[in-house]
């Protein structure tokens, strides 16, 4: 399992996913370019103490993230992109333990061409009328069912 951030536009949000996939041994792809600096010195403030503790791969594109996918010596699985747009609620979903969970930007999502090559889109269920969940909220959503699912959590 791995967590992907499409172009983030918000340093705490950032911190706070990259601390939730510490603590869980996600590792995680930021894909740039960032609303933010992006050097280690303004994460760390971001991730507090929690930066060391996660595998982070920064990635300057979305098309180098993808080259790199299909570059990977062993199946990098399926990119699963959390959007408003999809119809399949997250719960609904059958997710397997080589998935990537994508996340877009705060701001804007993805682009269509980012949604036309992943291999799946889900939600998160909402009351009707409300746009969104915070972007770090959705991940942890999200994360916490792919890791239960995938008998995932780490075990103390």
């Amino acid at each position: 399992m791995r967590l992907a951030l499409y172009q983030p536009d918000i340093a705490q949000n950032t911190g706070t996913i990259l601390r939730l996939c510490a603590c869980f041994g996600i590792p995680v792809d930021v894909i740039g370019p960032a609303g933010f600096d992006m050097s280690d010195r303004a994460l760390k403030r971001a991730a507090l103490d929690y930066l060391p503790h996660v595998e982070l791969v920064r990635h300057a594109g979305y098309e180098t993230f993808m080259e790199q996918r299909a570059a990977a010596t062993t199946s990098p699985g399926r990119l699963i992109l959390l959007t408003t747009k999809a119809a399949t609620p997250h719960c609904d979903f059958s997710f397997a333990p080589d998935d990537t969970l994508m996340l877009g930007r705060e701001s804007a999502g993805v682009p269509d061409a980012v949604h036309d090559r992943v291999n799946a889109r889900i939600t998160i269920p909402m009351r009707p009328g409300l746009r969104s969940l915070n972007v770090a909220v959705a991940a942890a959503i999200v994360l916490g069912e792919a890791l239960r699912q995938t008998g995932g959590y780490p075990h103390p």
